[in-house]
């Protein structure tokens, strides 16, 4: 790429945009809701180990290489194959599994707007069993001294063998509406597809000027989800019973490193917390400065406490019901 191609590609304004695009592609879904359940299930605190040997023994070194591919190049994910035309292919599979990937990764920001819309309700729908989706299966939780329970009194006095929340109806039966089987397809629901189209529209907004609206939006998109997280983790810590919750979380197993299946989930979950291969490493570097210190931005993204820690207390850490 000659220095005019170059220019007019454009670059991230400053390092501070740099950092922070790779940070927000670094904590994603892949953090917020993979990465507790899986050390959960594989020993607790003692997933940690083969975790932080997989990030180091694999996933940094393999965003190192993208960084450095990416800013070297100056080009995306297909052009970047100029090094090696033979894997030219790799790079219009990135881009058809990231089409594809973005479909779902959109619709799962569609429900946040949803549930923003019925949050202004009052009462909210989700605290009771008294709305036209709730089924005969719907018990209403009571809140005293001791924490969450369910009704013990209406438990009792009915011959249920199903238990099912308020909240537990209102997204399955409401949000979702989901159907009896998958004979049933059902039909378009015309406020989710509403929602769904604002979210393309927000994503479009943010992108519509390249490199120049994506470095703006990142300051918000990167530090808003950190502020929310921090405000969960002290809702979830003076809750009644949360320290016997997080003990009974992060208590390390240690016999779990013997399952040879607890490393594979391990060097697996680096692929979702970093995200490598999947072409976005590349595209974000490309856009540095040719003569960047990308080794010191890894660094940076190495030692900042990333959300999984955080997350993992404050969605696993609430009294059970």
């Amino acid at each position: 790429m000659d220095e005019n191609e170059s220019s007019s590609r454009g670059k991230w304004k400053n390092k501070t945009e740099a950092l922070l695009s790779c940070i927000g592609y670094a904590v994603g879904f892949g953090n917020v809701w993979r990465f507790p359940y899986l050390a959960y299930k594989n020993g607790g605190g003692a997933f940690l180990v083969p975790y932080l040997l997989m990030l180091f023994l694999c996933g940094i070194p393999l965003f190192f290489m993208e960084s450095a591919l990416g800013q070297f190049s100056s080009t995306g994910c297909i052009t970047v194959f100029k090094i090696c035309p033979l894997f030219k292919g790799a790079g219009y599979a990135i881009i058809i599994v990231n089409m594809i990937a973005s479909t779902y990764f959109n619709l799962i920001s569609t429900y946040p707007i949803m549930f923003l819309t019925y949050a202004f309700n009052d009462p909210l729908p989700w605290s009771s069993c008294d709305n036209y989706w709730n089924t005969k299966d719907c018990i209403k939780l009571k809140v005293d001294g001791a924490g969450t329970q369910v009704n013990d009194s209406i438990y009792r006095n009915s011959s249920r063998t199903v238990v099912k929340t308020p909240a537990d109806e209102f997204f399955h039966l409401e949000i979702l509406k989901i159907s009896s089987s998958i004979e049933e397809i059902g039909s378009v629901d015309s406020f989710l597809l509403l929602c769904n189209i604002i979210s393309w529209i927000i994503v479009y907004l943010c992108i519509m000027r390249g490199i120049q609206s994506v470095g703006k939006v990142i300051y918000f998109t990167v530090s808003f989800p950190f502020v929310i997280l921090f405000i969960l983790l002290i809702r979830g810590l003076t809750l009644p019973g949360a320290w016997d919750g997080v003990y009974f979380y992060i208590w390390p197993e240690w016999k779990q490193l013997g399952n040879l299946k607890v490393w594979a989930d391990a060097a697996l979950q680096i692929f979702f917390s970093l995200g490598p291969g999947w072409g976005g490493i590349v595209n974000i570097s490309s856009y540095n400065d040719f003569k960047n210190n990308c080794k010191l931005m890894i660094l940076h993204l190495t030692l900042l406490p990333t959300s999984q820690t955080t997350v993992k207390i404050t969605n696993l850490l609430y009294p059970s019901i």
